[in-house]
């Protein structure tokens, strides 16, 4: 099996003295270099890139620069994306993403992780467990996602958010680490005041 397959599988693997790791991930960093220094209008250009590094993309996808990502062949993603500046997804493991889903800047999506002990985490061994986002989902600013999580249909994160299990469909989660506040309800849908309280 090789380390790529271990990490597909949930099981410790080399990270980062594996050659075809290392190759793979030096790919993704050509191609990110390349997407990152385009200019803003350039929009055609980035939507090959990243439709070159993603293994799936649906209609109106725009990610805002930078993005980081360690391969890009686990990445599937729906329709109608937005994600803000400075999204990074480390992603060892598949991350799936759902349709009409909007994240906001500096948000990271964490597949890996690494062992307790020093002696294999000093070894380059680390593992990933895969993430899922469901549709109709938000994301707010610096919210971090780790590994193994499931975020159902219509769940909002608050903004800093750490989230550290799986949340249920159309709740509210916000903290660190994350808890849910409340559901999202039909009050919601007709709520025209946004003002801080």
């Amino acid at each position: 099996m090789t380390e790529l397959e271990k990490a597909a599988k949930g099981l410790i693997y080399d990270a980062n003295f594996d050659e075809t790791v290392l190759a793979a991930r030096l790919a993704a960093k050509r191609l990110l270099h390349r997407l990152n220094a385009l200019p803003p209008d350039a929009e055609p250009q980035r939507q090959v890139l990243l439709r070159r590094l993603l293994a799936s993309a649906g209609e109106r996808l725009v990610i805002e620069g930078p993005f980081h990502c360690d391969y890009g062949f686990n990445i599937r993603i729906g329709r109608n994306f937005y994600a803000n500046v400075n999204l990074v997804i480390l992603d060892g493991a598949e991350v799936s993403i759902g349709d009409n889903v909007f994240i906001a800047p500096n948000v990271g999506i964490y597949t890996a992780g690494h062992p307790l002990d020093p002696e294999r985490r000093n070894a380059g061994l680390e593992y990933a467990l895969p993430i899922r986002i469901g549709n109709d989902v938000w994301i707010g600013g610096g919210v971090s996602i780790l590994p193994g999580v499931t975020i159902s249909d219509g769940a909002v994160i608050g903004a800093g958010a750490v989230v550290t299990k799986d949340v249920p469909p159309a709740t509210l989660w916000a903290g660190n680490p994350a808890r849910q506040i409340r559901p999202i309800t039909e009050d919601d849908a007709r709520r025209s005041d946004f003002t801080r309280r």
